[in-house]
Formats: structure tokens, C-alpha cells, sequence
């Protein structure tokens, strides 16, 4: 589960230090966007210390490093420094091709070897290219490594030449071609940044129509965004008591030969007890 997808650039390991207050589902360090041109080689050099002194400062769920792009002269070099420290796996970005990946699936596969884990070291993929997202059922089909990706509405709308709006109508075919890739192979889908830091009803209105789409989590660029996501990608207490008598009332109606009921006004089916089966394996929405 990953509802919040939480960045921080890997030359501020102070603010990195402070991971474990935000209670983010996946933190990641990031030797990308995040890090400077002139300050990627002294992060990347740095980052095993850091990552040791996240770890010590309690962080207790999954951080990942996001390297730079595949084509870019640090690749390797980020690849090496990050798993030679004590991550959950990667986040790579602008991922278009499965070859680009080989040299993760050589380190995850050497690490775990070395160092065995309960859960496996994994990769992250940001599809945020034209050619990402045209190539993203191969991509999320063919990795067995890759636990999620995510779609990056910014690098995508630049890199098709379009324009942004808060809506988002201009990136929404991008968006669903995700989501629709991912679900279908079975990887976790996390929804596009909201860059208008100070509007949380956008984020709000925002991570609504992502989680009406399929997705499962959003990127989350400040703190307050991941108590926002949480908030919007886990059912209310009264989403979950109506699942709840879905579910029961359904279930006894099957077991009278029923497959189609009167609810509270609606039909309900199939397809409606699974959707309310699925809010009820969400953790409750948080206060």
C-alpha cells in the first residue's frame, strides 16, 4: 500500500532527517529533480550515511532512493551508492524501455543474494514520457521487479508539448493509460504531483479523481500533502460501515440463491460487492 509517495532531495539530509515524523507510506531520498547538478556527485557520496542516519532516527517504513535517468552520466554511479546502503529498492525515473533496467535487476538481485530480506528489494518506475506511457502495459508487464508506478503529469505534458491547467483534462488519457497498465499487471498505481503546494482543495479535488481512476496513492511534494493523501486514498468510517452491510447483506443473499439485490435503493451485483469488499481491505481514514 502505498497512499503517499513522499520526496526529498538527498543534499538536505536534514530535512530527510525528518522522515519518520510525517508517517509517509514510502519516503524516498532523491538524487534527481531534487538534488542540484553541481551537489548530485557529494549527495550521492553522502547517501549511506544518510540513509543510516534516517534509519536510526526510527524511520519505519519503506524508503527507496530515486536515481537519476537512465541515459544520464550518474546512472550507474547512483544505482552503485544506493544500494550499497540500506534502502527497500529504487524509484527510477522517465522509465521507458525494460532494458533500462537491467542494471537494477543485476544490484536487487546481487543484494539479496548478499542480504536477504523478508520483502524483497524492489523498483518504482515513474512513466513520465510519451513514449513512457505508450510503452507502459510492456513495462509493467514484463519487470518482475517493479512493485508500482507512478504517472508524472509535469514531465509528461512538457515533453508532449502541451499546456497545464489545474484541471488536468490535457493530461487525462496519459493518466487513465497508467493506471489501466498498471492494475492489469497487478502493480500498485500512485497518482500524479499537485505542484500548487498551498492549495489543498486542489490536492483534494485532485487525489479524488485519481482514486476514482484506480489509483492507490499520490506523489506528495510537502508534508501537508501526505496527511492530504491519506485522507483522500482511505475510505471515511461511513464508506466502511455501508461496505460493511454490502457485504453481509449480499453474502446472505447468495447463500439463499440470490445473485442480484435491492440495497438501499440500489442493485447491487457482483461487481459492487467486489468494490466494497475492496474498501474494506483499506486501512480507515485517518482524523
Amino acid at each position: 500500500m502505498i497512499r503517499s509517495l513522499f520526496f526529498a532531495p538527498a543534499n538536505r539530509p536534514e530535512l530527510v532527517l525528518k522522515f519518520p515524523r510525517f508517517g509517509a507510506d514510502c519516503c524516498v531520498i532523491d538524487l534527481e529533480d531534487g538534488t542540484p547538478p553541481g551537489e548530485k556527485r557529494s549527495a550521492r557520496e553522502a547517501l549511506a550515511q544518510t540513509v543510516a542516519q534516517v534509519r536510526a532516527a526510527g524511520l519505519g517504513g519503506t524508503l527507496m532512493v530515486r536515481v537519476n535517468v537512465p541515459d544520464s552520466e550518474h546512472y550507474l554511479a547512483d544505482l552503485e551508492a544506493a544500494f550499497a546502503s540500506d534502502i527497500d529498492g529504487v524509484v527510477i525515473p522517465k522509465l521507458e524501455t525494460t532494458e533500462q533496467v537491467f542494471p537494477v535487476l543485476h544490484w536487487i538481485r546481487q543484494r539479496d543474494a548478499q542480504a536477504p530480506r523478508a520483502q524483497p528489494r524492489t523498483l518504482i518506475g515513474g512513466i513520465e514520457s510519451v513514449r513512457g506511457v505508450l510503452n507502459a502495459v510492456a513495462l509493467c508487464r514484463d519487470i518482475d521487479a517493479l512493485s508500482a508506478v507512478f504517472f508524472g503529469a509535469e514531465d509528461f505534458a512538457a515533453d508532449i508539448g502541451g499546456r497545464r491547467t489545474p484541471r488536468g483534462d490535457e493530461v487525462y488519457t496519459a493518466r487513465s493509460m497508467v493506471v489501466m497498465a498498471a492494475r492489469a499487471a497487478g502493480r500498485i498505481a500512485i497518482d500524479q504531483a499537485v505542484i500548487d503546494i498551498r492549495n489543498d482543495a486542489l490536492f483534494l479535488d485532485d487525489a479524488g479523481r485519481g482514486r476514482d481512476l484506480g489509483y492507490e496513492g499520490k506523489i506528495c511534494v510537502t508534508p501537508g500533502q501526505v496527511k492530504l493523501a491519506h485522507r483522500a486514498f482511505s475510505p471515511t468510517p461511513e464508506e466502511r460501515n455501508y461496505a460493511q452491510r454490502l457485504v453481509e447483506t449480499y453474502e446472505a443473499a447468495m447463500a439463499r440463491g440470490l445473485g442480484t439485490i435491492d440495497f438501499e435503493g440500489r442493485m447491487i451485483d457482483g461487481p459492487t460487492l467486489k468494490r466494497a469488499q475492496q474498501v474494506l481491505a483499506l486501512p480507515v481514514q485517518e482524523a
